[in-house]
């Protein structure tokens, strides 16, 4: 399919509080090496500058990253910052908090409650910004997530921080975190390949609420972390071809057919995988194709 011509709005949009997105965004995971954090290699600076220049030209106004989120030369904040600041009034960006890398790329503990203040200011920090427009608490592995959720909703009060999402939780977490501050969007792994009954239901409830659901590998699926998967199953590829569409393109799509409230963020450090991934907005399978895709819900 051709993509260059093909821009973000045609994906649609969703509101984030108050906060109108295109549907499809760019997860800055991938900026800054071959693979995500210390995985494969450094990326080219000049080039992961380019992509997220090329990215705003093609309409997206909704990038999500952390402060973790770096190689051993290239730090995704910064780069944003470098590419794009000044920042224009329509660009959304998300940051996660929680989790904890030290300068040797090794991960440490995750943060306490009263830590959290220091994630979102070197989130800050490293932006250039004054605010955040959403900030993602990732849950660790704590059963309850009330402390934290409470200490970013302070930071919501003090202004840091704009909109409030949560990352890797059940359901449970967001009653939770909803009993505190209003809960904007969530973020959860999950893909054609890769749907437990908890995000399942997350994605049914926030559907019902009017809370984006943000997956994330919905293009990596079981590679994670290191890029994009190239395990694709024969219906994928099936309908790829009749589309003359890429395998990612279809499952980027698949994930945007899952309701209008879904968004999606794929990661790339490539100028013509950044075309290819905003182009997948445009495409629309149809029942029969989504059904061969496995798009009953998870049991």
């Amino acid at each position: 399919m051709t993509t260059e011509t093909i821009t973000a709005e045609h994906a649609g949009t969703w509101t984030l509080g108050d906060l109108t997105v295109s549907r499809i965004g760019l997860g800055a995971m991938r900026l800054t090496g071959s693979a995500a954090f210390h995985h494969g290699t450094p990326s080219d600076r000049h080039r992961a500058i380019a992509v997220l220049r090329r990215a705003r030209e093609l309409g997206v106004d909704h990038i999500d990253t952390a402060a973790f989120y770096f190689s051993s030369l290239r730090s995704a904040n910064e780069l944003i910052n470098s590419a794009l600041a000044p920042y224009p009034d329509d660009l959304v960006i998300a940051a996660k908090v929680g989790p904890f890398r030290t300068y040797t790329g090794e991960w440490g503990t995750s943060a306490r409650p009263e830590e959290l203040r220091g994630h979102v200011e070197e989130n800050l920090r490293q932006l250039g910004r004054d605010h955040l427009d959403l900030v993602y608490l990732r849950r660790m592995s704590q059963e309850s997530i009330g402390e934290h959720f409470g200490a970013l909703a302070a930071l919501r009060d003090a202004g840091l921080i704009r909109h409030l999402g949560l990352s890797n939780v059940e359901p449970r977490h967001l009653a939770e975190a909803q009993a505190i501050a209003p809960v904007v969007a969530v973020q959860n792994r999950y893909g054609i390949d890769h749907r437990t009954p908890a995000s399942e239901e997350l994605l049914r409830l926030c559907g019902e609420q009017g809370i984006a659901f943000v997956p994330f590998y919905a293009v990596a699926g079981e590679a994670a972390e290191q890029g994009a998967t190239t395990a694709h199953d024969d219906a994928v590829l099936d309908i790829a071809r009749a589309h003359d569409a890429s395998p990612a393109q279809i499952r980027l799509a698949w994930t945007l057919h899952q309701g209008p409230h879904v968004l999606a963020i794929p990661g790339t450090g490539n100028p013509a995988h950044l075309a290819e991934n905003v182009a997948a907005g445009a495409l629309r399978l149809t029942d029969d194709e989504l059904a061969r895709l496995g798009n009953e819900r998870a049991r």
